[in-house]
C-alpha cells in the first residue's frame, strides 16, 4: 500500500510521537464546568482529613508529655480562629452568588455584542474554574472545621483541637482573595474584544502548529475494504480518538480514513469511517472513536476559530451593532492566520504509528476553503464600509505576495470581488477609489 512506508529496524529510523491517548478525554472536560469544581471537593477533603490526623498527634503528643498548658494554650487559639471561620462559613457562598451572577451578566453581553461562540471561551477559562473550585473548597472546609470543635475546654479530656485546620481553612481564604482578584482581572479582559479576538487567534495557530507535521497533499490509499456508519445521535462532529483508530488499524495492518471533516453536521446512517486494505477490523473496534456534540470545538477543528472571527466580523457589521473598527480587528487575525497556512500543504493529516507508518487519514479544509471561509460572508457585508474594505484589499495584497503561484488564484477571485462590490454599491467614482485603497488600519 502507498501510503505505507517499511520499517526497517535501523537505528537510523526517526521515531513517530503516537498520537497522546488522553487527549479527547483533556479536551471534553475542559469543555464541562463540573470537572474542577468537583476535582476540588475532592482534593479539599483529603487536605481536611490530613490537617485532621496532624491536629490529633499534636494532642496525643502533648498529652503523653503532660503538657496540659500547652493543650490549654491551643484551644485558646483555636477559639479565635473559630469566630474567623464562622464568619467565613456564613459569607463564603453569598460571595460566590454575587460574583459569578455578575459573570453570566457579562458572558450574556458578550454572546450578544460579539458572537454565541465565544461562551465557550468562558466556560474553558481555567482562571474561572479555579476560582469557582477554590470558592466551593473554602466554604465546605470551613464547615468541617467546624464541625470539629467539639465544645470540650478541659485539657486533659478534649480530643482533639482544630489548630491546623484552621490555619489551613486561613490560608485558603487568602488564596481565595487573590484569586478574587486575578478572575476579575481575566473576566474584565474577556468582555474586550480585542482579547477576545486574541484569544481565538492563538487558539488556532496553536491547532496549526500542531498539525503542521502531519499534512501531506498526496496521500494515497489503497483500496477500500469496509465502511461504517454513525449509529449515535446526531450532531456535529467534535473529534476523533485518533490514538484507538492508530492502535485498531496497526493491529489489522489497515489504514483507516476519516470520510467527514471535523466540523460537519452527522446523523444516523452517515459513513464516517473508511477501511483500506487489513482484515478484521469490525464496527465493534472503532465504535467508540468518534465524538459527536453540539457544538465545534478548537480540539481538531482547523476551520473553527476562522468561524469565530468572520462571526464576530459580521456582528460588529450588522446596523444593530455598527463597528466597523471590531471587523478590521477579526480581519487582522484573519489575515494572520492565513500568512501561516499559505506555505503549508493542507491536505489529509497522516497519523502514524509508532514505526512510522500512517495508520489513520483525515481530512482537512484546504486552502481555498479557508480563503473562502474567512473571507467570503465579510466581503459581502462591506458596502458602506470603507475601513473595512480598505483593510481586505491591504489583507489581500500581503497574502498574494506570500502566496506560491498556485494559491494565488482564489486571493485574485476574491480581489476581483470586493472591486465588484465597491463598484456596485459606491456611486461616486472619488469614493470608490478610497474604499479599494489598501490600508492595513482601514481608515488610520
Amino acid at each position: 500500500m502507498s501510503t505505507q512506508e517499511p520499517s526497517t529496524g535501523s537505528r537510523n529510523q526517526p521515531r513517530y510521537r503516537r498520537p497522546r491517548a488522553l487527549s479527547p478525554l483533556r479536551e471534553h472536560l475542559r469543555d464541562t464546568f463540573w470537572f474542577a469544581p468537583t476535582a476540588g471537593l475532592v482534593l479539599v477533603l483529603l487536605l481536611w482529613w490530613a490537617a485532621s490526623g496532624v491536629d490529633q498527634a499534636v494532642v496525643g503528643l502533648m498529652r503523653a508529655d503532660g503538657d496540659y498548658a500547652g493543650i490549654a494554650e491551643l484551644i485558646g487559639y483555636a477559639d479565635d480562629a473559630k469566630t474567623i471561620i464562622t464568619t467565613v462559613s456564613s459569607a463564603m457562598m453569598t460571595f460566590i452568588g454575587v460574583v459569578f451572577s455578575i459573570s453570566l451578566v457579562a458572558v450574556q453581553m458578550a454572546s450578544g455584542q460579539f458572537s454565541p461562540r465565544v461562551v465557550r471561551i468562558f466556560v474553558r477559562s481555567r482562571i474561572t474554574k479555579l476560582t469557582f473550585s477554590v470558592f466551593l473548597a473554602t466554604f465546605v472546609l470551613s464547615l468541617l472545621v467546624l464541625a470539629a470543635y467539639d465544645g470540650e475546654t478541659d485539657p486533659e479530656r478534649v480530643g482533639t483541637v482544630p489548630l491546623v485546620q484552621s490555619v489551613v481553612t486561613m490560608l485558603m481564604v487568602a488564596l481565595s482573595l487573590a484569586l478574587f482578584i486575578a478572575y476579575v482581572n481575566s473576566t474584565l479582559r474577556l468582555m474586550r474584544v480585542s482579547h477576545v479576538i486574541d484569544r481565538i487567534s492563538r487558539a488556532s495557530l496553536a491547532l496549526l502548529k500542531k498539525q503542521e507535521r502531519e499534512w501531506d497533499e498526496d496521500v494515497v490509499l489503497g483500496a477500500e475494504t469496509a465502511r461504517f456508519t454513525h449509529q449515535g445521535r446526531a450532531g456535529v462532529l467534535r473529534d476523533v480518538h485518533i490514538a484507538r483508530l492508530v492502535r485498531v488499524a496497526r493491529r489489522r495492518g489497515a489504514v483507516l480514513r476519516l470520510i467527514p471533516r471535523i466540523g460537519d453536521f452527522v446523523v444516523p446512517g452517515t459513513p464516517v469511517i473508511a477501511v483500506h486494505g487489513g482484515e478484521g477490523v469490525t464496527k465493534k473496534a472503532v465504535r467508540h472513536s468518534v465524538s459527536v456534540g453540539v457544538e465545534r470545538t478548537f480540539h481538531q477543528d482547523l476551520g473553527f476559530g476562522l468561524r469565530q472571527l468572520a462571526d464576530i466580523a459580521l456582528r460588529a457589521l450588522s446596523p444593530a451593532v455598527n463597528d466597523p473598527t471590531t471587523a478590521v480587528q477579526a480581519l487582522d487575525r484573519i489575515v494572520q492566520f492565513l500568512a501561516v497556512a499559505v506555505e503549508l500543504p493542507l491536505g489529509a493529516l497522516r497519523h502514524r504509528d509508532g514505526e512510522g507508518r500512517v495508520r489513520f487519514v483525515q481530512a482537512v479544509p484546504g486552502w481555498a476553503d479557508l480563503v473562502d471561509l474567512g473571507l467570503t460572508e465579510i466581503r459581502g457585508v462591506v458596502a458602506g464600509n470603507p475601513q473595512v474594505s480598505r483593510r481586505m484589499v491591504a489583507g489581500l495584497d500581503d497574502l498574494l505576495l506570500l502566496a506560491p503561484e498556485e494559491r494565488r488564484g482564489v486571493l485574485e477571485r476574491h480581489r476581483a470581488l470586493l472591486v465588484e462590490v465597491v463598484e456596485r454599491t459606491v456611486p461616486d467614482a472619488a469614493d470608490r477609489e478610497f474604499a479599494l485603497t489598501a490600508d492595513r488600519q482601514g481608515i488610520g
